[in-house]
């Protein structure tokens, strides 16, 4: 009985591995995906928080990219109340965050506490 298991233990497995080979062969490009996605640079991640501002779903999109690096700084009126800003120290940008609509609605290069009123409406 216990041989019998183990035969078919190891036919799975064998199974298994032609299987991998015989995929890798017919389609090289599988192997290689965790490669072909490059992360974004900071500045492509900044561009793209810029072009999304005042869109739901915005403040996620910076959690994500920014995860740990933000400071925040002040507190003003404006979005659905008030908003956060948010200094990132490493690329000296500072994000205006509403936290009731989740949005970004200001992004400004450099460390600003106050932004003007229009700008974070």
């Amino acid at each position: 009985m216990k041989l019998a298991s183990l035969l078919t233990g190891l036919a799975v497995v064998g199974l298994f591995t032609v299987g991998d080979v015989s995929l890798t062969a017919v389609h090289p490009s599988l192997t290689q995906v965790a490669t072909a996605a490059e992360m974004p640079t900071a500045q492509q991640k900044i561009a793209l928080i810029t072009k999304n501002k005042g869109q739901i779903g915005g403040g996620d999109q910076l959690r994500r990219f920014f995860f740990g690096e933000l400071d925040p700084i002040g507190i003003q009126p404006g979005g659905g109340g008030h908003v956060v800003n948010l200094y990132n120290k490493a690329n000296d940008v500072t994000f205006s965050y509403c936290a009731h609509f989740d949005v970004v609605v200001a992004v400004k290069k450099g460390k600003v506490a106050q932004f003007l009123a229009s700008e974070v409406k």
